[in-house]
């Protein structure tokens, strides 16, 4: 399932090659027929991400709300404005460490399924197919054709006159009112990127120290914080030395406040790289490899039975909420 840092980047895609354009919408798999009806021909004014979900504005009051779920994914083909904010000045996505280290002289080539370099970049438009999704492939062949042709079951079309939008496989993808916009948000918990940063730090704080439930809980409950999947559960876990099994009003406040600053620090990066970058304190080199490949990139993530990078304990598997967790028992106890 994408996690937060994905859905933002989707959100930015669509800032820069729809907000302000006519919208042409369709549902080539005919699921979406009706709402896709009601977008064809409006204007897309505005869009957003909090957590897991995007909510698209058009004019006349309407939202499009969609969250990909497990299995879904964007496609984006044509004249696409790619990133000028991340990228660097020579044509190649600059890749920034937490130390502020670029990195933008070789491609990083990432083979796991988190390409920043290829996904969104280059200082330019480009015409090309860009996959949006948690397992990003990259850039697919360029094709001159126009528009480009339907492949799989493609919920909803959106395009301009020069880019198109394929959705395929999402978990919702609904149309609201202002005021059925504002209750789903309403249901989310706060977002580092969204609303006052204050404000959400301390909602944040209330809502998992009045809690009996675990903080690996605490943390995949949308309602509690949004954005964070199973990887950034496992590595913030490990990177605040906390067992994840503490209940949330047993965590000390100060170590909660620490958690969720270490939140704000892991999206933003995220955001600005396209991977889920988790360690500090590389090196240049060491960096390079973490951002070519997603096992030198994280404490714990998908490392069971293997030893813990600062203590060499095993790292444990388990299955807490119907979700896998890795953790380092000597670590994080």
């Amino acid at each position: 399932m994408p996690e937060g840092h994905s859905v933002h980047r989707i959100a930015r895609q669509f800032d820069r090659n729809f907000i302000g354009k006519t919208l042409h919408a369709s549902s080539p798999q005919g699921r979406f027929a009706e709402g896709a009806a009601v977008l064809d021909g409006r204007q897309a004014v505005g869009v957003m991400a909090v957590g897991k979900q995007m909510f698209l504005e058009a004019e006349g009051d309407v939202w499009l709300r969609v969250h990909l779920g497990l299995y879904g994914a964007w496609d984006f083909a044509g004249e696409i404005l790619l990133d000028p904010t991340i990228a660097s000045a020579n044509g190649r996505m600059g890749q920034t460490n937490q130390r502020g280290t670029t990195l933008d002289d070789d491609a990083i080539l990432d083979d796991a399924g988190e390409n920043s370099l290829s996904s969104i970049g280059a200082p330019r438009r480009a015409r090309v197919h860009v996959r949006m999704s948690e397992q990003t492939k990259g850039l697919a062949d360029e094709s001159e054709q126009w528009p480009p042709p339907i492949v799989g079951q493609v919920r909803l079309r959106l395009m301009t006159d020069i880019t198109a939008a394929d959705l395929r496989g999402p978990t919702a993808c609904v149309l609201q009112t202002p005021d059925e916009m504002l209750a789903s948000v309403a249901k989310l918990g706060p977002d580092p990127l969204v609303g006052d940063a204050t404000e959400n730090e301390e909602r944040f704080v209330a809502a998992v120290r009045k809690r009996a439930t675990p903080i690996a809980l605490l943390l995949m409950d949308q309602a509690v914080v949004s954005g964070i999947g199973n990887v950034y559960r496992a590595e913030m876990l490990y990177r605040a030395r906390l067992d994840p099994h503490t209940p949330g009003k047993l965590v000390p406040e100060e170590l909660v406040r620490e958690l969720w600053h270490d939140w704000v620090r892991l999206l933003t990066i995220g955001v600005e790289t396209g991977q889920m970058m988790t360690m500090d304190g590389l090196d240049p080199e060491q960096y390079r490899a973490a951002m070519a490949s997603r096992d030198d990139r994280h404490w714990v993530y998908h490392r069971a039975g293997l030893p813990c990078r600062v203590c060499g304990t095993e790292i444990v598997l388990e299955e807490i909420g119907g979700r896998k967790l890795y953790w380092c028992p000597s670590c994080q106890k």
